[in-house]
């Protein structure tokens, strides 16, 4: 797995040094300076102040929960659609198309608020390695292995699944586990559909679906008529692993994920919107493309039809610590690839909270002092504006603690973290 992350990440590397070539793709107040990403951070006592990174998308209509100004969610232009995400604590670019930059979903740091001047966290991470993400992470991944982010569309999403890491690395890719977090802070509607499917029903016919997906150029697949759906209580989650077809929610979702951006899209129509073909198998080798059986083999079949999948895949919060100045929980847990955790600090407390690996987080609710900076969840923001809403904390700041104070006298302070493998004493899920 090592191999395949250095070699996506050299292949990122190699789509900017070629973009920067380009006039219309340079990235600009990019810094490349050792001594800079050093001294940054330092100044911020091993944590950096990341900006944020909105991703457009050319299916789907933005949810318009993202915080972001009304009249910013083309910002990319009409062709490229909306924009529906926010990336979270980014190593990876998007796959996005012939027509996007070689940068979008990537993190960047920013230098000071007195600057446009940033820095990749990829770049930060390629400088200051197990100074940063700690020696475990970078002997088996050579980097940061995981990124969260906002998904926020008003309609739902098609019914899809993420390739296994077996499938996945037969087109140089990584496989895709995900999980799914719905804040009541980031949801004030849910959207045009409340609720999520997950897999097919367990007494489905393999050849039903097979007739489906034959006629994917032709007809309407209806394919989530085969499907179970699951209604969203906001405040809960789920992991979904690599290979479960499902069709998220219109709700706003804080989803921790593993390092990719594959999949194979069997839904062709939502909510009158018409999905080309290639997305049912452009992920396959090239000579197994328009082979449905080289597509249904991307299903993990047993874990599709499970019949207790929700005892085994939902995620009700569970209680870390509860006391009369803070409240931490656990709302991503059960998987080997990440966690996350939701920590409420009550009006006027000040702690230190110590988490022995290091961590991407995001404040969506309050304000006061996150380390040495000043935090705060945005009302809203322009597009390319800075925030002080979203952090990298080292894994040195992270053991030693972060001191998290709420400047709020009657409003609580609000943050979701996301951690990767080597994050310890996550629960585990009774099967």
């Amino acid at each position: 797995m090592k191999k395949l992350f250095i070699e996506a990440q050299n292949a990122l590397t190699q789509q900017l040094e070629e973009a920067s070539k380009n006039d219309n793709l340079v990235v600009k107040n990019v810094i490349h300076d050792e001594a800079t990403i050093k001294e940054v951070f330092e100044k911020g006592e091993g944590i950096f102040r990341l900006l944020p990174s909105f991703v457009p998308r050319r299916f789907g209509k933005a949810g318009r929960r993202l915080k972001l100004h009304p009249d910013d969610y083309f910002a990319y232009g009409m062709k490229r659609g909306s924009i529906t995400e926010r990336w979270l604590s980014s190593t990876i670019a998007a796959q996005n198309g012939e027509d996007a930059k070689a940068d979008e979903g990537l993190s960047y740091v920013s230098v000071d608020y007195s600057t446009d001047d940033k820095f990749s966290l990829k770049e930060a991470i390629e400088v200051l390695g197990e100074d940063i993400v700690g020696k475990e992470l970078m002997d088996k991944y050579n980097g940061w292995p995981m990124y969260s982010k906002f998904f926020d569309n008003m309609n739902p999403l098609f019914h899809h699944l993420h390739l296994s890491f077996k499938d996945a690395a037969k087109v140089g890719k990584l496989g895709k586990p995900e999980a799914y977090y719905f804040p009541k802070q980031m949801n004030n509607h849910t959207g045009e559909a409340n609720y999520t499917y997950f897999g097919f029903d367990p007494d489905v016919d393999l050849n039903e679906i097979k007739q489906r997906l034959s006629n994917f150029k032709d007809d309407d697949t209806r394919i989530t008529e085969l499907s179970r759906a699951y209604r969203v209580e906001l405040g809960t989650g789920w992991y979904t692993p690599e290979g479960v077809i499902h069709a998220p929610a219109s709700v706003l979702t804080y989803e921790p994920q593993w390092n990719s951006d594959v999949n194979s899209v069997f839904e062709n129509i939502v909510s009158g919107e018409v999905y080309p073909p290639e997305m049912l198998d452009e992920e396959l080798p090239p000579e197994e493309q328009g082979n449905v059986d080289a597509v249904l083999n991307l299903l993990d079949w047993e874990k599709n039809v499970d019949p207790h999948y929700k005892k085994r895949y939902f995620r009700k919060p569970i209680i870390e610590v509860d006391n009369s100045k803070y409240c931490q929980k656990w709302i991503t847990y059960g998987n080997d690839f990440f966690a996350a955790k939701e920590l409420t600090v009550n009006p006027s407390e000040s702690i230190t909270i110590k988490d022995n690996a290091a961590y991407g987080c995001i404040i969506i609710q309050g304000h006061g002092k996150f380390g040495v900076y000043d935090a705060e969840s945005p009302t809203l923001l322009r597009f390319g504006q800075q925030s002080s809403d979203e952090f990298y904390v080292s894994e040195k700041a992270a053991t030693e603690g972060v001191t998290i104070t709420n400047n709020s006298k009657v409003e609580p302070l609000v943050i979701l973290k996301h951690f990767g493998p080597n994050c310890p004493n996550v629960p585990s899920v009774e099967q």
